[in-house]
């Protein structure tokens, strides 16, 4: 395929302009011209990237490329959050999709999904649009500015994580973007550099390992994690922290407490918003689950773990991992007055004051897993 762009505005004859071509020995900037040859007519990829520096042409082939309806540009209600906003009911907009396309992206952070979008972040503003663009899911799409206005590190792990769930809607998309950071996290199927007008097809990208280290630690690191997780509880008893770390930098936490003499409960895991997206909260989830079961805990015991959560991306993880079954299905919490009077005989029995409340009552669908190890 052949694009070409000629773009062409006046010629002023101004003072300062005719100084500048004086200067400079320019004759005119009235004119831009770009072309390129892209071998891209086939329906066999599914990520190309135009990548240069600003000023280059990488917008203009864009829009010459399917034409400037497929520049990816949604507009944002200011009166609705995000999870009304993407795929509204009414547009095949299940629950379930949409939490799955923000999850997918790494916009695991439940309260943002509540908040509209002019009110996020950069970095959450960009992971949104891809979800969007994964729920709604259009056969052709050509996304400008990618990843320029966020960060490196939320840059490159959001488009590992866009990359493998935009696969699996079948469309093409073209990212436009002046940075090459991102194109060994993309894995893109072709590239046009515009700087050197190289074109290069085929999957020549890797993306980096990620060496993820787990530690045991006790609460201290909790108050940077505590913001992020979705539910406000009270520390477990008698728990065994962990926390996971990238080069020093804090990344997910789960805290592992014995449930009976032979099985263990995993809770309050929390992957950092910047790593969401990554795969890392899995990993690091089954790994400290296989260390109990090998029974490398204080106790010295195997033990299998439980885990309770209610994100529906987090679930759906744990059900296609073949080292995890699902044990319960809950849409509401237990007895809160049966609990309040368990509560209150327990700390008659041991001569303390009892707490004054019970758990249960809530609204909340809880799924339970369990961890067997790998098959």
């Amino acid at each position: 395929m052949k694009v070409a762009v000629h773009h062409r505005c006046a010629d002023f004859a101004s003072y300062r302009a005719a100084r500048v071509k004086s200067l400079f020995n320019v004759e005119s900037g009235a004119d831009f011209e770009v072309a390129a040859e892209l071998d891209v007519d086939d329906a066999a990829w599914r990520i190309g990237v135009i990548v240069g520096p600003s000023g280059s042409g990488k917008t203009s082939l864009g829009r010459a490329l399917w034409g400037p309806q497929a520049l990816y540009a949604p507009a944002w209600p200011a009166d609705a959050p995000i999870i009304d906003a993407i795929a509204p009911e009414g547009e095949d907009g299940a629950f379930d999709a949409v939490t799955a396309a923000l999850a997918s992206v790494g916009l695991g952070t439940v309260p943002t999904w509540l908040r509209p979008f002019h009110v996020l972040s950069n970095g959450e503003q960009f992971r949104a649009t891809l979800a969007r663009l994964i729920a709604e899911a259009p056969a052709r799409a050509v996304v400008d500015e990618f990843s320029s206005v966020v960060d490196r590190q939320i840059a490159q792990v959001g488009a590992g994580a866009f990359a493998k769930a935009w696969r699996r809607t079948g469309g093409q998309a073209v990212l436009l973007s002046c940075h090459y950071d991102v194109l060994d996290w993309l894995q893109p199927d072709w590239v046009l550099d515009t700087r050197t007008g190289a074109f290069q097809r085929g999957c020549l990208w890797r993306r980096p390992r990620i060496a993820v280290d787990v530690w045991q630690a006790g609460w201290d690191h909790w108050p940077a994690f505590a913001p992020h997780h979705y539910l406000s509880l009270p520390r477990m008893i008698a728990a065994t922290n962990y926390v996971a770390t990238v080069g020093g930098q804090l990344v997910a936490h789960v805290a592992v407490s014995t449930r009976s003499r032979t099985e263990a409960r995993a809770s309050r895991l929390v992957v950092m918003p910047e790593w969401q997206g990554a795969g890392v909260g899995l990993r690091f989830l089954d790994a400290v689950c296989e260390l109990w079961r090998q029974g490398r805990n204080r106790y010295g015991r195997p033990m299998l773990t439980l885990f309770h959560t209610s994100h529906p991306g987090l679930c759906q993880a744990l059900r296609r991992s073949p080292r995890w079954t699902q044990v319960s299905a809950s849409l509401v919490g237990g007895d809160r007055e049966r609990s309040k009077a368990s509560m209150a005989a327990s700390a008659a029995r041991q001569g303390r004051p009892g707490l004054g409340s019970g758990y249960g009552g809530h609204w909340r669908a809880v799924q339970g897993f369990r961890y067997l190890g790998d098959p």
